[in-house]
């Protein structure tokens, strides 16, 4: 399991490998822009193949939705670019969110999150 150099977020992560796990692009975007050289790049490749990941495409759908969420939240809450696309992805594929951070998707109303502690 890729834990990003976390050890503790392993027996968290660890039962929602049960299930194929369904990432945005702007995730594995995140992912690999945060790896520090090859071999951690390998080793989320690697997890992410272990848990059977789908890594789900920008839509039009999805992009309309993130300029809503945008619209919305970015002035009133500092809702990012990244955090509105994953967001709007989740949204349109009735998926929750599972983040360290939930504060910054706490302002979308409909979202569904699945928050672990690092």
């Amino acid at each position: 399991m890729f834990t990003w150099g976390l050890p503790q977020v392993t027996p968290q992560l660890l039962p929602r490998t049960a299930r194929p796990w369904r990432i945005s692009a702007v995730t594995y975007i995140e992912l690999v822009q945060g790896c520090r050289n090859k071999q951690e790049l390998a080793r989320i490749k690697k997890g992410l193949a272990m848990c059977n990941t789908e890594v789900l495409p920008i839509t039009e759908a999805i992009s309309d939705k993130a300029m809503q969420l945008i619209e919305q939240y970015a002035l009133s809450h500092s809702l990012q670019l990244g955090d509105a696309l994953i967001a709007a992805t989740a949204l349109e594929h009735q998926l929750p969110v599972l983040t360290a951070n939930a504060k910054h998707f706490g302002a979308v109303g409909d979202l569904k999150l699945e928050a672990f502690k690092p």
